[in-house]
């Protein structure tokens, strides 16, 4: 579908790039000490940490729109209602937690409570875990369209990727928290003069409803249970993401990291209800055989939208994916430089380090997205893969009904994420279906969570390892 778009709308776009690299830029980037360059100095207010967690965790917006013109309200059970629920759960009994915990990063905190060796092997599967790939993936599809499919996705990619780096680099944390209050202004007013365009053009939302074929008014979308249950395990991402654990503890209260959380799930509603119908209204006016349905966003703006106001939207997309762009890649970034190369080159700044991995996160996330071109497959081999070995370890850092025997702690994370691995690719070699990894009936996440169960049931700490732990703590602390 070819784009029509004016010089006007490409001023927009590149107004938008200079915004950009105007709030990062720092002049005393260099002086920043390191409680400000990763959690701006552990003052964020409501508003700013509002807009931080709301536009990082919705990064995934193509994906989003893949989906809901495929599937229509299923969507909502499968990525909304489970991540409401943990969110919610996260605000309750972490939050406050993770504000108070003197940590500055989440292997951190894992190397405080459970030991050296246990942090710095968690450094790895959330190194991983927050890779940009998914994201790189998108800003390319995206470019390539905008510049009329000429020239390959990944070339697109990689300048986006790169230009990233350098704002992010610049300014740390605290650029990536007021570029994110700008993109969440666009991102939900992109998408609201879209559904307002798709109104005109083809009806209301009543009429759209009795268009759409049943199977998009089914809330499984027709789905085996085992794969809905798999997205409501894989939303268990929230309790290790690092994102999450970062804007808690850069927060300037423990009620405002809870109260932010909250409020959060009611702008994140809003936003599925805007991005449902849209891929629906996509299904309605551009008619359900696109070839790229992961396009279907902006190839709808394309068909509806005028001049300017397409710019406009187009500037929401790329805000919208940017926003957990840079923000992912801050986080992995931070993880490989101070988590783990800092401890194999102690002479170094942490700072400098974490420039320097942040780079080298990009880079990781291009070649991931040259073996799965796919953002759900992203999302989905990474979340199956290292989230069972995180979840119980991290989990007991703040919780004591989790907490394990420090000696067990590394072996659950190794022993998890590898059989959870072996899975995947079991499931790839012997399945002949695209993209699918069940093997032996059985989805790769689930062996590696019964693994972690059953360590956790063999090496769950009782009150005197708790005493023992807690002490440490208080050591180090002190020490620190």
């Amino acid at each position: 579908m070819n784009l029509e778009f004016t010089l006007f709308d490409w001023g927009i776009i590149f107004l938008y790039f200079g915004l950009l690299v105007f709030l990062s830029w720092k002049k005393s980037w260099e002086d920043q000490d390191e409680e400000e360059f990763l959690l701006s100095g552990r003052k964020m207010t409501l508003p700013a940490f509002v807009a931080t967690l709301v536009s990082t965790w919705y990064g995934g917006i193509l994906g989003v729109g893949e989906y809901s013109y495929q599937f229509g309200i299923s969507q909502w059970l499968l990525f909304g209602l489970p991540f409401y629920i943990f969110s919610a759960i996260f605000a309750w009994l972490l939050a406050g937690k993770i504000r108070m915990n003197k940590a500055l990063t989440l292997p951190e905190a894992v190397s405080n409570f459970y030991g050296e060796k246990a942090g710095r092997f968690s450094a790895l599967p959330i190194f991983v875990l927050v890779s940009p790939a998914p994201y790189i993936l998108m800003l390319g599809f995206i470019f390539q369209y905008l510049t009329g499919g000429s020239g390959h996705f990944l070339i697109y990619a990689t300048v986006v990727a790169l230009f990233s780096v350098l704002y992010v680099s610049f300014g740390g944390f605290s650029a990536v928290v007021r570029t994110d209050m700008l993109q969440v202004v666009l991102m939900f007013g992109g998408f609201i003069l879209l559904i307002w365009y798709a109104h005109i053009e083809f009806g209301s939302m009543i009429t759209l409803w009795e268009t759409v074929p049943d199977t998009f008014r089914d809330i499984t979308g027709g789905h085996s249970l085992q794969y809905i249950l798999v997205w409501f395990f894989i939303a268990l991402w929230t309790f290790v993401d690092p994102s999450f654990h970062q804007r808690a503890a850069a927060a300037k209260s423990p009620k405002t990291a809870q109260r932010g959380i909250l409020i959060s799930i009611v702008l994140w509603s809003v936003f599925d209800f805007l991005t449902l119908f849209s891929g629906m209204y996509g299904w309605a006016i551009l008619g359900g055989d696109l070839s790229e349905p992961l396009m279907v966003y902006p190839y709808l703006a394309n068909e509806i939208l005028p001049m300017g106001i397409k710019g406009l939207f187009f500037v929401a997309i790329l805000a919208t994916i940017m926003s957990t762009l840079d923000s992912y890649l801050f986080l992995s970034g931070q993880t490989l430089g101070r988590d783990l190369l800092a401890k194999l080159f102690p002479n170094t700044a942490n700072n400098r380090l974490t420039r320097l991995s942040v780079l080298a996160a990009a880079v990781l996330g291009i070649l991931l997205i040259v073996i799965y071109p796919s953002v759900i497959d992203l999302w989905y081999v990474i979340g199956s893969v290292m989230i069972p070995g995180l979840l119980i370890p991290i989990l007991g850092v703040y919780l004591r009904f989790f907490t394990l025997k420090k000696q067990w702690a590394l072996p659950t994370m190794v022993g998890s994420i590898a059989v959870s691995l072996i899975w995947l690719m079991l499931g790839t070699y012997f399945n002949n279906e695209a993209y699918s990894y069940i093997f032996l009936g059985v989805e790769p996440f689930y062996p590696g969570l019964l693994v972690s169960i059953i360590f956790w049931l063999i090496g769950r700490a009782r009150h005197d390892d708790l005493l023992e732990k807690t002490d440490l703590m208080k050591d180090k602390i002190t020490s620190n």
